[in-house]
């Protein structure tokens, strides 16, 4: 019998016209309900159903167009039975509530509470998980010339803080995931040194959200010596996968990510080796 993976993974469905990677292409609820699926049945323990886009520059989308997004692929998902545990990505109450009352058991919220701070205590009375993110500012502003004194001691900060706050409000700890908000109100360099010390922000003893998939600043990343134009969303998946590997590496458990197949292959292939999970064979050399 195999040992389990050291990771999961939570799958993006983004009921959105206009999300930077795939706006539109599951807006309708019998394409976000069919991608859902697809992607459970790549290996997704979590799917993240999201109505509000929160890339740069967005727009706020009113709480009921967001529930009219969310809520039937919510209860649709759970209806055909989904394997996987239904997440509601979103800061609202009044979108949370009835995604709740529909089966989801995860509120991913990336103001941590900030934004309704009462959406906590329903979190808590209804027992469900919940992860909660740093962001600098709002996604219309975070991108205005994001700066810390200190990236990695700032967000840990943060993160400690929302967490006691949470505590507080009655979850339980151990149903609490927490997120450093990679791309979220954080350049280049603050986005790469917040991956190089992840080991600092698992010292709050909750399991770490690593989100890093698609994202612009891997596109950077992969052309600064400026022979090529930066690749699209859809072509940032090498990136993807180099930084869940190192961020799994780094001690984080859960990875936000829109191509769960392949990002799951390697990072099965990444956890068995860390692990040692894998038996050693040794060949003995005859002497004579």
């Amino acid at each position: 019998m195999s040992a389990p993976l050291p990771f999961r993974l939570m799958g993006v469905v983004n009921v959105t016209p206009d999300s930077f990677s795939d706006g539109g292409l599951f807006l309708r609820p019998d394409a976000a309900v069919a991608h859902g699926q697809k992607l459970a049945d790549e290996g997704a323990a979590i799917i993240d159903v999201g109505g509000e886009s929160t890339r740069p520059g967005a727009l706020p989308v009113i709480a009921e167009e967001e529930r009219l997004r969310v809520v039937p692929v919510v209860e649709r998902l759970v209806r055909a039975g989904c394997p996987a545990q239904i997440s509601v990505d979103t800061s609202k109450v009044s979108v949370a509530e009835p995604a709740l009352t529909a089966g989801a058991t995860f509120v991913n919220d990336v103001t941590a509470f900030r934004a309704e701070p009462e959406l906590a205590g329903l979190v808590a009375d209804r027992r469900a998980d919940c992860a909660l993110m740093h962001m600098l500012g709002e996604p219309r502003t975070m991108q205005d010339a994001p700066r810390y004194e200190n990236v990695v001691d700032e967000v840990r900060a943060f993160l400690e803080e929302r967490l006691e706050f949470a505590v507080r409000e009655g979850i339980a700890e151990e149903r609490i995931l927490l997120d450093p908000g990679i791309g979220f109100g954080k350049t280049v360099e603050h986005n790469l040194e917040l991956l190089r010390h992840l080991d600092r922000l698992c010292t709050l003893g909750r399991p770490l959200l690593v989100g890093t998939s698609r994202k612009s600043f891997l596109g950077r990343l992969a052309t600064r010596d400026g022979r090529r134009p930066p690749p699209p969303p859809e072509g940032r998946l090498p990136g993807t996968i180099a930084t869940c590997v190192l961020a799994l590496e780094r001690g984080a458990q859960v990875f936000r990510v829109h191509d769960v197949g392949p990002v799951h292959d390697a990072l099965a292939v990444a956890g068995a080796t860390l692990t040692a999970r894998w038996a050693r064979t040794t060949t003995r050399i005859q002497t004579s």
